[in-house]
């Protein structure tokens, strides 16, 4: 049977430079993918094209291929990217003269279309999430290197099977599993150990060096071998670090996802049919997705400059923790009452332990954070409040760094536009447009059916104990809300978890989340539940609404709450 390899390089603008290299060379491979996109790195780009508007696609994608392009043409692997970012023709056309300054012969074709920044005034940068058939189209005519702008993630890995296997853009059993496979690939290493919640279990911070095994200080980067039927096997170069299993892959397909449909321009996945098995050392079958029509729209991120924000961090050490904060709170709105910022948020961290043996550990830090569609409000007006405090405040006072002058934050922002309306266009090799149709069958979906859950256990003794001890979880960001995957690995743990972790006690569990809304999503083939709290994050990751802005440790802090927990899981 025949089987597409396809590699993942980057998960993100700044993931490991060397990986590209690595991928090459680690072993066999058709198709070597690289994710740079995010909603912070929109943003990032558009304020590059501001002061440069033949910016706004990702450099270090360039300095990467300037030492492997070569490599790639030797192996034939061929070259799927979204480093296009805002400007995909920019950096396609920066291939084309890297490529012949090298003296390489490849053919280099990039997507555009997802730009609508005309449609909506005032924002930074406006891009549609497109999907996988313009990357399709360039491929089945000879492209070696495909940039495009805006794609979704999992694009990057639907386009090459759609052009390998020649699937209809009906087929959503087989799109959903490319999808499913993409969602595990796009973020790199987490599929491989990173980000990973057992990951003290089996030896994993032990090994000699870098040579395999679950040694996580540099694991590898995951690849998925994808069958005609839409199947795949996750796995990695041999000797890479890391390792993939059964929780590596539930943790991964639980990121920034959140009910049973994953939406998406060219298909619906349902992710309550994915089917998971171990299939030898550092490889995990997925097998047996279901896939519906996709939505009759696209997804349009959208960032703008949302105004100015500076912080400032006091360090109180030692006695009377509480008294000192309260003490600086009073003296700094006593001193910005006249300028006050628009918005003006309080923190305080209790980082201090009784009859500590460091200073350190004997202080506690609180941190002022000010927003304002003014710099003046948030820049000399605060520092010098702060600063003048220095001889005048609580005992003990300074302050981790002077504030600065304020710097602007974005604001994310997701509209939805009809998929009809979108000019998606694959421009080939030779200049030629092929403009890629919408999908015929797309329609509104009816939320999924509610799955049926396990059998509770019978009563036994219990003991307080972390959540984490039984339950695994991940955590990420979507604009302004939050997902939180959790799993368990054994189904007594899920017949446990699937009853006990209702949306009451995570909010118990999770105090911050109290006023907000929380919705459970439960996944109960994946033996999973999906949190996803809405409005936890602000204005989103550009926004800085949170000590976690990207809610990347909210699983973390989920885990380490205690609760009453039965005595056989344990």
């Amino acid at each position: 049977m025949s089987v597409l390899r396809v590699g993942n390089a980057s998960g993100f603008y700044g993931d490991r430079f060397d990986a590209l290299r690595e991928m090459l060379t680690g072993g066999e491979l058709d198709v070597l993918t690289g994710d740079y996109l995010a909603e912070l790195t929109m943003l990032i780009l558009g304020r590059d094209r501001m002061k440069d508007p033949a910016a706004g696609y990702a450099r270090t994608f360039l300095r990467q291929l300037e030492e492997s392009l070569g490599l790639a043409h030797e192996r034939g692997v061929r070259i799927v990217t979204n480093a296009g970012g805002l400007n995909p023709a920019g950096l396609a056309d920066a291939v084309r003269q890297l490529a012949d300054r090298l003296g390489i012969p490849v053919r280099v074709a990039h997507v555009e279309g997802d730009d609508l920044g005309p449609r909506y005034p005032g924002s930074l940068t406006a891009h549609a999430y497109l999907g996988g058939f313009g990357i399709a189209a360039c491929l089945r005519e000879g492209a070696d290197v495909v940039v495009t702008g805006r794609v979704t993630d999992a694009a990057l890995v639907t386009g090459p099977a759609v052009a390998r296997f020649g699937w209809e853009a009906t087929q959503y059993d087989r799109l959903a599993g490319a999808v499913v496979a993409g969602h595990v690939l796009e973020c790199g290493a987490q599929a491989t150990g990173g980000n990973y919640a057992f990951f003290t279990e089996g030896g994993a911070r032990r090994g000699g060096g870098h040579g395999g095994g679950r040694d996580l200080r540099r694991p590898g980067f995951p690849l998925a071998e994808i069958h005609d039927d839409g199947s795949c096997v996750i796995t990695k170069h041999p000797g890479t670090g890391g390792f993939v299993d059964v929780g590596t892959v539930t943790a991964q397909l639980l990121y920034e996802t959140a009910g049973a449909r994953y939406a998406g321009p060219d298909v619906t996945a349902r992710l309550d049919t994915v089917r998971l098995a171990q299939d030898g050392p550092d490889r995990v079958r997925i097998q047996g997705v279901r896939g519906e029509a996709p939505p009759p729209t696209l997804k349009v991120g959208r960032t703008r400059l949302g105004g100015f924000r500076n912080e400032v961090v006091f360090v109180l050490t030692g006695l009377d923790i509480e008294a000192k904060a309260d003490l600086v709170r009073e003296q700094m709105a006593d001193a910005l009452a006249e300028s006050r910022p628009a918005e003006v948020r309080w923190e305080l961290s209790r980082t201090d332990r009784p009859d500590a043996d460091t200073e350190e550990t004997a202080s506690a830090l609180l941190r002022l954070v000010v927003r304002d569609p003014e710099q003046a409000a948030v820049g000399r007006a605060l520092s010098g409040a702060a600063i003048e405090l220095a001889l005048a405040g609580y005992p003990g006072f300074h302050v981790l760094a002077p504030p600065g002058k304020g710097s602007p934050y974005g604001v994310f922002e997701a509209a939805y536009v009809p998929q009809e309306d979108v000019e998606h266009v694959a421009v080939l090799h030779d200049g030629r447009r092929v403009p890629v149709p919408p999908p015929a069958a797309a329609r509104v979906l009816e939320p999924a059916a509610e799955p049926d859950l396990p059998e509770p256990p019978p009563p036994g003794p219990v003991r307080r104990a972390p959540l984490g001890l039984v339950a695994g979880a991940r955590s990420g960001d979507k604009g302004s809300d939050a997902n939180v995957g959790v799993w368990a690995r054994t189904d007594a743990a899920w017949r446990w978890l699937a009853h006990e972790l209702t949306v009451e006690r995570f909010r118990q569990l999770l105090p911050e989340t109290r006023t907000l809304t929380v919705t459970r999503h439960a996944l109960p083939r994946l033996r999973a539940l999906n949190f996803v709290v809405e409005g936890l994050l602000g204005d989103g990751v550009a926004a800085q609404h949170r000590f976690d802005p990207q809610a990347k440790a909210l699983g973390e802090w989920l885990r380490s709450r205690c609760l009453d927990i039965p005595e056989a899981l344990l």
